[in-house]
């Protein structure tokens, strides 16, 4: 390609408003150009790198014997009505009328249509397995669009769909997909971990997600230093050894507190550490879970106490798959609090109180701890569980942190932020049992069919390359995704005509011998600001030929990742790059 030809829209200096590196760098780079919030254009050089990917996604699915669809992005209502997704789905979900007041949606994901499709074309057992997959435009009205492309509105992402007549079935092809995932990733060259996540909104039973390691990641999740136990910090069991426990008890003792609320506050004025601190969450309770020994009054909402040590953090989803507590959770406001339980939330405590007490596992083991004492301004020193409180369960409620055992019994846990890039679902018949998508099985019944549902995020790969691979001076393509292999750049080109002809020369051979070759022909631009181009959009090898280098019969070489020049003699450039670039 020939840059005279080709829109290089390069800037030196990244919008107040881009706050992690791929969005910058992106932004900096030509590759992509702000609409409205959350809303992207795609630039010719920005486009290339997402086409690449595709490319991969499609050789891997194609290889598993995966037929590509194409669906709409708008959907009718009534088919997220017959899942049961339309009321329960959330205000990320981008509800619409049509002209004569029908209601339709901007789909987030595709498996109402999906199944709508397969129910009428599916007839028997004999068809199965199928997959089917696409690769299109998504919509999730996010209420905090952020990042640039890794978290905006519309973005692409390939989206698969598998139907089984088992459930055997359905695992065979679900552990086929991971392969083909993890091979994507490895052949674009990232550092990532495939690990155990939960079902959320799409349902199901087995789940993993994918991620890419970075520091910018929006995730944690946890892996074991001495095995391959890897998972989203939220579905990481937290391993608690059962300790002997010789301490004497201590006295309860009440102590003042006035103007002290956060753990933080009351651990440094204690001159304690904050594990031997207990604080108490209160959320909204299940109503039809709830014993009557801690029904509430006819006015009260019903609550549920949660108790965990002051240097852990409360993991949601454990915490709302406890039966007495409502589910999503939801935490208790503190007119509620104070209403029905007589103080304000700084001051609560684990003791006499009249609602279910969940206590964490870790929490379980402490003695003599520190908590509220149900009294504004004061606390509590020298409680212990049984003498002191009344559990009604005793649970694992708590986030994993650094150093925690690993579930699987191999090593510890090791912490990193990831970039979720793929999600995959073992949906079983959540959606062919709510929307009748029926087959006949080998013993002549008609049966929901088994169905899995893979997605991919192809325009988040792109920003989460860049969060891996990059410098102070710009993007480091993998060889895999860069927008082209090689930037040829003359030196005075317009002042030069041997310069000139020799370079296009150069490049006739080299692009007749299928190397990817951007051209910078562009006359009167600097050789300072073409370098600088060239290290800001990332590509992976460089060409620089001027006089004094077709005098001697040699070209300039730099790879991206090198701090030295390299002369090459024109007469083996070919072989030279063929090595190189493994071609």
């Amino acid at each position: 390609m020939r840059a005279s030809e080709f829109l290089i829209s390069t800037k030196k200096e990244s919008p107040a408003d881009a706050e992690i590196v791929s969005h910058k760098l992106m932004l900096r780079a030509g590759m992509i150009r702000k609409l409205a919030s959350g809303l992207y254009t795609w630039l010719p050089m920005g486009l290339i790198v997402l086409r690449k990917l595709e490319a991969i996604i499609r050789q891997e699915m194609n290889k598993l014997g995966a037929q590509e669809v194409l669906m709409p992005i708008m959907q009718p209502s009534n088919l997220w009505e017959e899942s049961g997704r339309w009321g329960r789905y959330g205000p990320e979900l981008l509800r619409i009328q049509d002209r004569h007041e029908r209601s339709f949606c901007l789909g987030p994901t595709h498996e109402e249509v999906i199944t709508d499709l397969m129910r009428s074309e599916i007839h028997s057992y004999k068809q199965l397995p199928l997959i089917f997959y696409q690769i299109q435009t998504k919509f999730r009205d996010e209420i905090r669009p952020r990042f640039g492309v890794m978290r905006s509105r519309e973005f692409i992402m390939k989206d698969a769909y598998s139907f089984h007549e088992s459930e055997e079935n359905l695992n065979q092809t679900y552990q086929l997909i991971h392969k083909a995932y993890t091979n994507i990733l490895k052949k674009i060259g990232l550092d990532f971990r495939a690990v155990i996540a939960d079902t959320g909104s799409i349902g199901g039973n087995g789940s993993h997600e994918f991620h890419v390691l970075a520091e910018s990641g929006e995730d944690s999740i946890a892996f074991s230093n001495e095995s391959d136990f890897a998972a989203n910090v939220e579905m990481t069991e937290a391993v608690t050894l059962n300790q002997r426990n010789d301490m004497q008890e201590q006295k309860l003792e009440e102590i003042k507190t006035e103007g002290l609320c956060s753990v933080d506050e009351i651990s440094e004025y204690l001159d304690v550490d904050k594990s031997n601190v207990i604080k108490t969450l209160i959320v909204l309770g299940n109503p039809k879970k709830i014993s009557n020994n801690h029904k509430s009054k006819k006015d009260h909402v019903p609550l549920v106490a949660l108790a965990l040590r002051g240097d852990h953090e409360i993991n949601i989803i454990k915490a709302e798959k406890i039966s007495v507590v409502m589910s999503p959770l939801t935490f208790a406001s503190k007119d509620i609090i104070k209403a029905q339980l007589g103080c304000d939330i700084g001051s609560l405590g684990p003791l006499e109180l009249d609602i279910p007490l969940i206590v964490d596992r870790s929490a379980n083991q402490s003695t003599n701890f520190i908590c509220g004492a149900n009294k504004n301004g004061f606390h509590l020193t020298g409680v212990n569980w049984r003498r002191d409180c009344n559990i009604s369960k005793v649970e694992d409620i708590r986030n994993v942190i650094q150093g925690d055992l690993s579930p699987d019994g191999k090593g510890v846990l090791d912490i990193k932020r990831g970039i979720e890039v793929g999600h995959i679902f073992q949906l079983g018949t959540k959606y062919s049992e709510s929307m009748s998508c029926m087959a006949l099985s080998k013993e002549g019944a008609q049966q929901p069919i088994f169905m899995g549902c893979y997605g991919i995020g192809v325009s988040r790969i792109v920003a989460a390359a860049i969060e891996q691979n990059n410098d102070e001076n710009g993007i480091k393509w993998p060889a895999e995704l860069a927008p082209f292999q090689i930037a040829l750049i003359p030196i005075n080109i317009h002042k030069s005509e041997k310069v000139r002809n020799y370079c296009e020369k150069i490049y006739k051979q080299l692009t007749s011998n299928g190397f990817d070759v951007l051209f910078m022909d562009r006359e009167k631009t600097r050789l300072g600001g073409m370098l600088a181009d060239i290290e800001l959009i990332g590509l992976p090898h460089r060409l620089v030929l001027g006089e004094k280098g077709v005098d001697r019969d040699v070209i300039e070489y730099r790879g991206r990742d090198s701090s030295s020049n390299q002369d090459i003699p024109l007469a083996e450039l070919n072989q030279f790059l063929t090595k190189k670039l493994n071609h």
